[in-house]
């Protein structure tokens, strides 16, 4: 039987599946509790519904950054072969770069999932940064990068386009901070960010960009991390209003919020069952669903729909869940 990702998805339209929400920490007793509790819910929901992404850069102690480098292979080494772990290095014109990627990816890079590049300004920047990548031993390693200033925002659709670019995620701090006071401290905030046109306006750029070109968009982090509420609108709004289908986390209360969020509900998940299931009885020619006709260009949506469910831990029909046990519990 043919799996519907084959005949659904191509170059574009979610061809890359990622967990929809990329937990960072820099401190060690951080990371080592983000692993456990990757684990701990990873037996809960039955798949992996966030990375871990151990960061070198904004997030870690200033100082000591070759301990901490190695500190970081370390944690890698040692997680489960089921952990979806990641680093964030420093910046490609930093001084510490080419010793963060030699050290982590060269000794680690089999475990890591992709490595994340931070204040990336163009293509040339994702092109230095795949090199040292090659040259540590791991020519097939994904890149995610940062876009953190107006003049990249403004190259997003170049830096999509890149083959080793997974996804791109979006930088609101130092984004509006390179405004030299245009934006607003409220555009900062979990409500101004959804409101200013600037900073609107960047973040439709790299989500388009991103599905222009298959790659995942990834919204940037909300800093009111007690406000359970407010995490959930935020991740809500950045999925339904502006096409994200990935969320930072910075403190662990974020994660369920933005699962929560990002999830289709039962109602979405039952029709996006039905459909398919009926799509698959008639070889994915055209059918009729309760008064509406679909074909392929509709599976796909619904397909979409499953995968994420999928992704955030949701209950699916045993018929439906069987398509990701192989491919996706990994």
């Amino acid at each position: 039987m043919t799996h519907p990702r084959e005949v659904l998805l191509g170059a574009q339209a979610g061809a890359v599946s990622l967990p929809v929400c990329d937990h960072y920490s820099g401190v060690e007793v951080r990371m080592r509790k983000s692993l456990q509790l990757q684990a701990e819910m990873r037996q809960e929901f039955g798949t992996c519904v966030f990375d871990v992404t151990l960061d070198c850069e904004d997030g870690a102690p200033v100082g000591g950054e070759a301990e901490h480098a190695a500190l970081v292979t370390e944690l890698a080494l040692q997680a489960d072969a089921s952990a979806h772990v990641a680093v964030r290095v420093h910046p490609v014109d930093h001084p510490c770069f080419e010793a963060d990627v030699a050290t982590i990816v060269g000794q680690a890079g089999a475990r890591l999932r992709h490595v994340m590049i931070p204040k990336v300004e163009s293509p040339a920047d994702v092109a230095v940064a795949a090199a040292a990548l090659d040259r540590a031993g791991h020519p097939a390693l994904p890149l995610h990068v940062l876009v953190e200033s107006p003049a990249a925002v403004h190259r997003a659709f170049d830096i999509a386009a890149h083959p080793r670019v997974q996804s791109i995620s979006f930088g609101l701090m130092d984004f509006v901070s390179a405004h030299a006071g245009a934006i607003p401290a409220s555009g900062m905030g979990v409500s101004g960010q959804f409101t200013h046109p600037l900073v609107v306006r960047a973040k439709l750029e790299i989500a388009s960009a991103c599905h222009a070109h298959g790659k995942v968009p990834s919204h940037c982090v909300v800093t009111e991390f007690s406000d359970t509420q407010a995490m959930r609108s935020a991740a809500g709004r950045a999925a339904q209003e502006l096409g994200y289908t990935r969320m930072w986390s910075i403190h662990p209360a974020q994660i369920r919020p933005i699962l929560e969020a990002m999830a289709p509900d039962a109602q979405a998940i039952e029709q996006a069952s039905a459909i398919l299931l009926a799509a698959m009885a008639a070889q994915w020619a055209p059918i009729s669903h309760q008064g509406q006709l679909h074909d392929r260009a509709s599976y796909r949506f619904f397909w979409q729909v499953l995968q994420r469910a999928f992704d955030t831990g949701r209950a699916l029909p045993a018929e439906v869940r069987a398509f990701f046990q192989t491919s996706q519990e990994k």
